[in-house]
C-alpha cells in the first residue's frame, strides 16, 4: 500500500540578476596593511657595523656626532678597573689586620699595646662573641642569647659607672666600652675552649682556671679603659672592680 505526499511546487526567478543578490558570499579577512621596509635604517645612530666597531676603539656614528667606544678605550679594559676597587672586607669596614693586631695585644697581660685599641670597632668582638658561643655549644650550652645580652647589659654597666666616676671629664663613649669588653673577652673565650678538657668531677681545677682567667680579663680591660678615657687613673680601682664583675659573670657561664 502506498501513500501519496503533498509536495509544494518550487519556483524559481526568472532573472539571473536576483540570485547573485540573494546568495550571500562568504569574504575572508583581508591582510593588514604593512608599510614596505627600506632597505637601510633612517636612523643613523642604529646604523653601524658590529664587526668595524669592534676593530677600532672608536667609530663616528652618524651626523649627531656621537660616538661608539670600544671596551679598550676605558683605561685598558675591564681588569685593571678591577684591580682599583678596594676589597670586600674594606668596604664592610672590617679590617683582619687591625683585628689580629688589637687581639694580640690582648694575649700579653702584661704588655698590653693601648695605641692599636684607639679606633674602636665592633668586629672583633662580633667574632670573639660566636667563638664563646661555638666552644659553649661544643660543651652542650646553648647561650647565644644569654652571651650577648650580657655583652650589652656589660658595655652600659661600664659606660655608666665610668662616666659617673669622671663627671663632666669623662669623654669614654658606648661603642668604645663595647669594643673594650669584647676584645678583653678574648680570656673567657681561651677558658670556655680548656674547660671542654677539663672533667666535670675536677670542681677545685675548673675554679682555679676561672680565678685565672677573670683576672686576666679584668686587667685588660681595665689599663684599656684608664689609658683611654681622661681622668680613668684616679679611678683605677673602682674602674678594676666593675671589671672584675663583669667577666666573673662570663665564667660562671662557663665553669657550670
Amino acid at each position: 500500500m502506498t501513500k501519496d505526499f503533498a509536495v509544494p511546487p518550487v519556483v524559481f526567478p526568472s532573472g539571473g540578476s536576483s540570485v547573485g543578490a540573494n546568495v550571500q558570499q562568504r569574504r575572508f579577512p583581508a591582510t593588514p596593511f604593512q608599510p614596505p621596509r627600506p632597505s637601510s635604517s633612517a636612523i643613523p645612530f642604529m646604523s653601524f657595523d658590529i664587526g668595524s666597531a669592534a676593530a677600532s676603539s672608536a667609530t663616528p656614528a652618524g651626523p649627531f656626532g656621537g660616538t661608539i667606544a670600544s671596551s679598550s678605550s676605558f683605561g685598558g679594559g675591564g681588569s685593571s678597573s678591577f684591580e682599583d676597587e678596594e676589597p670586600l672586607l674594606d668596604e664592610l669596614g672590617i679590617h683582619p689586620d687591625q683585628i689580629w693586631k688589637k687581639t694580640r695585644s690582648i694575649l700579653n697581660p702584661f704588655r698590653i699595646n693601648q695605641s692599636v685599641h684607639k679606633d674602636s670597632d665592633l668586629s672583633g668582638p662580633i667574632f670573639l662573641y660566636l667563638a664563646l658561643c661555638l666552644f659553649q655549644l661544643l660543651a652542650g650550652k646553648i647561650q647565644f642569647g644569654v652571651i650577648l645580652g650580657w655583652i650589652v647589659v656589660s658595655s652600659i654597666f661600664l659606660y655608666v659607672v665610668f662616666n659617673m666616676l669622671a663627671g663632666r671629664n669623662g669623654n669614654l663613649n658606648l661603642h668604645t666600652c663595647t669594643s673594650l669588653v669584647g676584645y678583653s673577652l678574648l680570656p673567657v673565650v681561651v677558658l670556655s675552649a680548656v674547660s671542654l678538657f677539663v672533667p666535670q668531677g675536677a670542681g677545685p681545677i675548673r675554679f682555679v682556671l676561672a680565678a685565672v682567667f677573670v683576672l686576666w680579663s679584668t686587667r685588660a680591660c681595665a689599663t684599656l679603659v684608664v689609658s683611654l678615657a681622661d681622668g680613668g687613673e684616679e679611678h683605677r680601682g673602682l674602674i678594676t672592680y666593675a671589671c672584675f664583675l663583669i667577666y666573673t659573670l662570663f665564667s660562671l657561664l662557663v665553669i657550670f
